[in-house]
């Protein structure tokens, strides 16, 4: 009897292994420690592809940087045996205020056909390379449906949405009319347009706003945070807000100044907000939240919760020993570990800290590291201590889970 039961353990735990395995084609060496893929029972999440191709080069044209990402992210789609087809979210990063149309010229020759959700970043580096791209896809091609609401251009190279099964990956709305271009003078005003557009989206996917399980929200300089929460806000219910990582970054596609991108459940039984015991309740982001199966974590930092919070420690390593335990608090919370995270985007203030960065990571990710983004959104900013030795952020990770 006790010999049956230690071989049904074995073979659960080779099936529970086979839900999230790692997807490294044999020309593909990542330089951190991450996966080029991560395959679970639905989705595949693929890292951050730059424009080198295997012998280290990078085209000098922009158009053919574009090429190559895609082609990188093919070889990571075709190797866990799916196609371009099978990908229903991007997110593409730009450096230089570089615009997008490099990017649509290539975008349509790979995407010429039920064509992914989309988002568009503007940072100030990245490692390596001057233009990257990761993606998601969808195990089952039967369960992608692109997403169009009323009044959308209809040359646009992208869905403004994509239900993926249950769940809804929504493209970059942007605070601009998507249609004239005109940009308000007003922050609060750029917000709110943003976000009729993506409550848009949703209202043609059937959903709203209480399907939210995740946001990101981009915002150049020129809109404060303040007024874009105190907007936000207005959208969600308090303490059952989606998860977030906000973050502000050079430029937007085509002068906007802010832009919301996320992912949505269809079945709000499948919602389900995690909050640890030491963070109290907020009225513009969630911990973490269930999509299902799928925790969607908010983007932490070294910052300490509670009374007397804030950032204590001056380095990249020892903020980032913290994030990790903030991370963990939520992941406990909803009773999984590290070993449950499949995608995580690392925003790091100076990438030279990058070889840093990674060899505190890696002590987190022993076997099969999740799939992984990073970016350095912003210039590097003044590292000083204030009065009550509190430091600036120098780190912060967003993190998505499988049970």
């Amino acid at each position: 009897m006790r010999k049956t039961l230690v071989a049904l353990a074995a073979v659960a735990a080779l099936l529970n292994a086979a839900e999230r395995r790692a997807i490294t084609p044999p020309a593909v060496v990542p330089i951190g420690p991450y996966s080029p893929g991560i395959l679970t029972d639905d989705f595949l999440y693929v890292s951050g592809q730059g424009a080198k191709n295997t012998e280290g080069r990078i085209p000098s044209d922009p158009e053919g940087q574009w090429r190559q990402c895609f082609e990188n992210v093919k070889t990571i789609v075709e190797a866990a045996g799916l196609t371009m087809e099978h990908v229903v979210y991007t997110q593409a990063y730009l450096t230089g205020g570089s615009e997008e149309g490099p990017l649509d010229a290539v975008w349509k020759q790979y995407f010429p056909k039920l064509p992914p959700a989309r988002s568009v970043i503007g940072v100030a580096q990245l490692p390596g390379t001057p233009v990257e791209m990761s993606a998601v896809a969808v195990r089952d091609l039967s369960r992608k449906k692109p997403v169009v609401p009323p009044g959308s251009p209809s040359n646009s190279s992208f869905s403004p949405g994509v239900m993926a099964g249950d769940r809804l990956y929504l493209s970059g709305s942007f605070g601009r009319d998507v249609n004239t271009g005109r940009i308000p003078e007003d922050a609060a005003a750029q917000v709110d347009l943003a976000l009729d557009r993506m409550e848009a989206t949703l209202k043609a996917a059937g959903l709203d706003f209480r399907h939210m399980v995740f946001v990101n929200p981009y915002l150049t300089a020129k809109i404060p945070a303040g007024v874009m929460n105190r907007v936000y806000a207005k959208r969600f219910e308090f303490g059952n807000t989606p998860a977030r990582a906000t973050i502000q970054v050079t430029s937007l596609p085509h002068g906007a100044n802010i832009e919301f991108t996320g992912v949505a459940v269809a079945d709000l039984a499948k919602r389900g907000v995690v909050r640890p015991k030491n963070m109290e309740p907020s009225p513009t982001a969630s911990p973490c939240v269930f999509a299902g199966d799928t925790l969607f974590c908010s983007a932490k930092s070294g910052f300490i919760p509670g009374v007397n919070g804030g950032i204590y420690a001056s380095t990249v390593e020892t903020q980032l020993r913290q994030t990790m335990r903030n991370l963990l608090d939520g992941l406990e919370e909803a009773g999984m570990d590290f070993s449950h995270v499949v995608a995580s985007n690392v925003y790091l203030d100076n990438l030279d800290e990058f070889a840093a960065m990674n060899r505190v990571y890696a002590e987190y990710f022993s076997k099969a590291p999740p799939a992984r983004t990073t970016v350095q959104q912003l210039a590097p900013g003044k590292r000083e201590g204030d009065a009550k030795g509190r430091w600036p952020t120098l780190e912060q990770i967003s993190i998505i889970a499988v049970k």
